[in-house]
């Protein structure tokens, strides 16, 4: 059985939706087969691991470089005989003895949300790695197919590891955050992401400016900025910009929210909406990209070009306790259908492939 070296590339940053992916699912890989894999991280001497490091994994610092460099350059040298692992969207195009997960197509399908230098790096790096790594995954069947059509050719399969949400009930609801941010028993619609376009909270803005006329807030939690909702303008005492919450906040804010509002023009995957059904938070999500494919039946869906469609499903939601409840139930049925256990032990599998 070959050992398993993990990129920890992305342990050495600030964590991002991509980064939970990693975390969590090593999480749950780690206890189950990482011991028999004799598994270990590399990261750059010159980066510290940062909110990673409570993975149970040996983590040994290689290399003189950092960033990029260190992992095209020096990282497929230290790894031996050894299955590499990279799980963040980068691994080093020389290494074919690689497992490489590519989350979606976004920088070719949505060019113009990324710097030119980004977008025409990461378009050569996806090229690269769909043609040499011998196991290439994803995170949905759109992703899969976004990647064949928008990267290039494959000879193999795109795989599939679907993550789930249920990491957020680990850490117990501080519900401290709603009396900090005022929402102690009054209703609020939640949104949770960051400041890329293809989040959507322009959307977001423009329905709560249409809701004027009911009593409920508008909670975004993550990308927060004002200039987002400049262009919408939506009344102050509607409007409440959380800015980064610990976990145990956001538990607390998916838990007490009248619903879960997540318009994304493009996703992956879209975790957030599998947190919300976790915490038993009635979700809307965009009929966009991988959304129908992972909410399925547990969600209702918004058109996210059309703030006016957006602002109706609330309405409807917020009207209606049984309509809430309804798919308070169907978010708990679909969460189940995912679960970390599950991803590890499918991404156990393909890594037998790769062997």
């Amino acid at each position: 059985m070959s050992g398993i070296t993990i990129n920890g590339r992305f342990m050495t940053r600030k964590s991002t939706g991509v980064d939970r992916f990693a975390t969590e699912l090593l999480r749950a890989w780690l206890p189950r087969f990482g011991q028999a894999r004799s598994a270990r991280a590399f990261v750059p001497a010159r980066s510290r691991a940062r909110g990673n490091t409570s993975l149970s994994v040996r983590i040994e610092h290689v290399g003189m470089l950092d960033g990029h460099a260190w992992e095209q350059t020096e990282l497929p040298g230290h790894c031996g005989d050894d299955v590499l692992l990279s799980l963040c969207n980068t691994g080093p195009i020389a290494r074919k003895r690689q497992l490489v997960v590519l989350h979606d197509a976004s920088v070719a399908a949505d060019p113009a949300t990324y710097s030119f230098t980004f977008r025409n790096w990461n378009r050569y790096l996806f090229a690269g790695l769909m043609r040499r790594a011998r196991m290439v995954a994803t995170v949905s069947k759109f992703s899969a197919a976004e990647l064949r059509k928008h990267i290039g050719h494959r000879a193999g399969a795109i795989e599939v590891i679907y993550g789930a949400g249920e990491h957020v009930l680990s850490a117990e609801a501080d519900c401290r955050v709603l009396k900090r941010l005022n929402l102690a028993g009054r209703p609020y619609v939640l949104a949770v992401g960051s400041l890329k376009p293809n989040k959507n909270f322009m959307g977001v803005a423009r329905a709560a400016a249409l809701l004027e006329d009911i009593n409920v807030k508008f909670v975004a939690a993550g990308g927060s900025d004002t200039r987002v909702f400049a262009h919408a303008p939506v009344p102050d005492d509607k409007l409440v910009l959380a800015g980064y919450v610990t976990e145990a906040e956001l538990r607390a804010l998916y838990e007490n929210a009248a619903c879960f509002l997540f318009p994304s023009l493009y996703e992956g995957f879209g975790l957030p909406a599998l947190e919300a059904m976790n915490c038993g938070c009635p979700v809307i999500a965009s009929y966009r990209a991988s959304l129908p494919e992972v909410c399925a039946d547990g969600a209702t869906y918004c058109d996210p070009d059309d703030p006016a469609d957006i602002a109706l499903k609330v309405r409807r939601i917020l009207r209606s306790r049984s309509l809430r409840e309804e798919l308070r139930e169907a978010g708990f049925a679909r969460a189940r259908a995912f679960s970390w256990n599950r991803a590890a032990g499918e991404l156990e599998q393909l890594l037998f492939g790769v062997s």
